[in-house]
């Protein structure tokens, strides 16, 4: 099916919150999806809830992996196993508006865009709001390098216009690596500025200890971009400084 979205979901211990996410790509107007469900060999009860969906739907697949192996090779499994011409992304405890695919395929196909992103709500792990993050309409590589803007859950891009594109390898940070190498070595992003997904920030998320997200930014900077010393410097100032500005919201 030419216009089929995939949309690829890896699964680590999310019995809390899993029930949410698939009920929300259930309710999309928009439905000619396949859901990817990628256990990383949760210990909870997250797969009795994703098999209770997978027998009633079948256009909702499950897959396992042998060892837990992290968020990169998970998304990469379902990538790699996709048949959509669409790629999109949803993490296990997010949540999509009921028109997200609808707005953005529409957006995308009028435009001839292969690569967008959208508006995003912030909530808290009781799903309390605390604002919403704006973007730009247009942003390139370099403007990526200075700040990440770009939240996985409101991702699409379309392999028709830029193939399968793989995360790199890391254990955090890696669904920036894949924005970066999309944007240096394909098109640039394009935001639609409506609010269409909820992020949930989670006390022991990435997102939540600067420390950590800081460390990691330095390292897609000179491990995965290759950026001399100079340039790394310069850009992760930039990143300090649109980092404080989002803590703002």
């Amino acid at each position: 099916m030419d216009d089929l979205v995939s949309i690829i979901t890896p699964v680590y211990n999310a019995e809390k919150y899993i029930e949410d996410t698939i009920k929300s790509v259930l309710n999309q107007s928009y439905m000619n999806w396949e859901l990817i469900l990628i256990n990383d060999c949760s210990t909870d009860c997250s797969m009795n809830i994703i098999k209770k969906y997978n027998d009633r739907d079948s256009r909702i697949r499950v897959i396992e992996l042998n060892k837990n192996s992290g968020p990169a090779v998970a998304r990469n499994t379902g990538i790699e196993c996709a048949h959509g011409r669409f790629i999109a992304f949803l993490d296990s405890d997010d949540i999509w508006m009921p028109n997200k695919l609808e707005v953005q395929l529409n957006f995308m196909k009028k435009n001839n865009i292969y690569f967008s992103f959208t508006e995003y709500l912030k909530i808290n792990e009781n799903g309390e709001n605390r604002g919403i993050v704006k973007v730009p309409k247009n942003l390139t590589y370099t403007e990526l390098l200075k700040s990440n803007i770009i939240g996985c859950l409101t991702v699409v891009y379309d392999t028709h216009g830029i193939g399968k594109v793989y995360m790199p390898d890391i254990r955090k940070r890696q669904d920036y690596g894949l924005w970066l190498k999309i944007l240096r070595e394909h098109t640039n992003a394009y935001g639609i500025q409506k609010c269409l997904a909820k992020y949930r920030v989670r006390k022991n998320s990435v997102s939540s200890n600067k420390i950590k997200a800081a460390s990691y930014q330095w390292q897609v900077y000179r491990k995965i971009e290759q950026l001399n010393l100079f340039k790394s410097i310069y850009y992760f100032i930039n990143y300090t400084y649109y980092g404080f500005k989002k803590s703002k919201i």
